[in-house]
């Protein structure tokens, strides 16, 4: 049930850890909100304007460009497909009913670009696979965003192994491959790291726990299993979150939202503190929550999705409930006592009063499908849609569009932010997007 060894008790967000304004270290920033400090990033840019450079990257991934200093760090996929007979084959087993892909192996790969000239430095093979889990066609084998600390890149494939590696050389420092489970869509949910271990959901349909991995050598410094009683169906036990650390009442914790319960445990022990049922169902958990004002904003994610506005003080305990256009897999955000989302299709936008869950607004952007998260800075927020399409508006009681800004591919990735300097990851490329002519952190 649970594993667990001593580790240091005092952990200390990324934000207090030596982490530069300038970086950009997991999915969705330094203190993984989607909150970023920068003062003057571009609002436009198109394939001919704006663009510093645009490199191309080999394999396939959804994960997130992070950044520490000059170096960029994403991960990607080398797939071989089945054949159509071994995928009709192996799909016999799949009881779910969603597009899928299947393979004959999978290989995978950490990728370090240079910040100003887009160079690839290193891509680095760190293991295999042959016949892996089938993946959704909407996902990838490398979707989980990697997280770097003290020049050292932490990269997560779910069930398929977890690696480390020394930034300034590409060396492979550590491997654990002990971890399994059957996503039934692929590898979602991001590492997270807080002190000397690092932290990750392993929600399948077969098993649901969470693991804390020593970071100095990769082994286990403890393991939790899910408590909260989860429906009998197998494909109503999956989750994709990404968990976060946060202070509540003078010490931290890991917030961890699973099918059907959002959690939280001591990060130093792996030990339950807490947990709160959704009350409905709610499973494949993707957006990742987000905290504000002594509260945490949680969408249940699949059937019909719900935002939650949960109390953290005391007893946490759900206040409100939002249930119009709630996102599944784009996670919300917390600007000034605002909460901001947008739909998973149609562009449609919502604005509410983080306290009361009350309707300040919603209005559409740019249609589409929406799978990334949103992020803000300096009072903008940037939507990214799979079309192509960046909408920034005005983070406002007001509704604004600022611009609209198209690059080729698809935007499946979240954004990165370093100095001026905006990163965008499509299906084809990595762009760097600035409108200063100097744009060096």
């Amino acid at each position: 049930m649970k594993q667990h060894t001593v580790i240091p008790s005092i952990f200390f967000l990324l934000l207090s850890t030596g982490v530069f304004a300038v970086d950009w270290t997991q999915w969705r920033g330094a203190a993984g909100d989607g909150v970023s400090q920068a003062e003057d990033l571009p609002t436009e840019w198109s394939e001919t304007k704006n663009i510093k450079w645009k490199t191309s990257l080999a394999g396939r991934g959804w994960s997130s460009p992070v950044i520490e200093g000059k170096r960029i760090w994403v991960t990607a996929a080398h797939e071989t497909l089945a054949s159509e007979e071994a995928s009709k084959k192996r799909l016999k087993s799949n009881t779910g009913s969603q597009p899928l892909t299947v393979l004959e192996k999978a290989s995978f790969h950490a990728i370090c670009i240079d910040r100003d000239s887009g160079k690839i430095l290193y891509d680095v093979e760190l293991f295999s696979v042959d016949e892996p889990q089938w993946v959704h066609r909407y996902n990838s084998y490398a979707s989980p965003t990697p997280v770097i600390d003290h020049g050292r890149v932490y990269c997560h494939f779910g069930t398929y192994g977890t690696a480390c590696i020394e930034g300034a050389s590409g060396k492979v420092l550590w491997k654990n491959l002990d971890h399994h489970c059957m996503h039934e869509n692929g590898p979602g949910g991001s590492p997270v790291i807080a002190g000397d271990v690092l932290f990750f959901h392993m929600d399948g349909s077969d098993k649901q726990y969470v693991v804390a991995l020593n970071k100095k050598d990769g082994t286990v410094a403890w393991k939790t299993k899910r408590s909260g009683k989860l429906h009998s169906n197998p494909q109503l036990k999956k989750a994709y979150s990404t968990p976060l650390v946060m202070p509540r009442g003078g010490v931290n914790e890991l917030i961890s939202a699973g099918a059907n319960w959002v959690y939280g445990y001591d990060p130093s022990t792996g030990d339950e503190k807490w947990k709160v049922d959704y009350e409905r169902l709610g499973f494949s958990n993707v957006a990742r929550p987000v905290t504000g004002d002594g509260m945490l904003f949680l969408s249940t994610c699949f059937m019909r999705a719900e935002m939650l506005g949960i109390s953290l003080k005391d007893q946490p305990e759900i206040l409100w409930r939002y249930r119009k256009s709630v996102p599944s897999s784009p996670s919300p955000l917390f600007v000034d006592g605002l909460l901001f989302f947008v739909g998973d299709s149609g562009g449609l936008v919502t604005c509410l009063e983080a306290k009361t869950g009350k309707l300040v607004w919603n209005e559409r952007i740019a249609s589409g499908k929406y799978w990334a998260a949103p992020f803000v800075a300096a009072g903008r927020i940037y939507f990214h849609s799979e079309e192509g399409v960046t909408t920034v508006i005005k983070a406002a009681r007001k509704f604004e569009v600022i611009s609209e800004n198209i690059l080729d591919g698809k935007l499946m990735a979240s954004a990165a932010v370093s100095g001026d300097v905006l990163f965008l990851r499509t299906d084809k490329a990595l762009y760097s997007i600035s409108d200063k002519t100097s744009s060096s952190p």
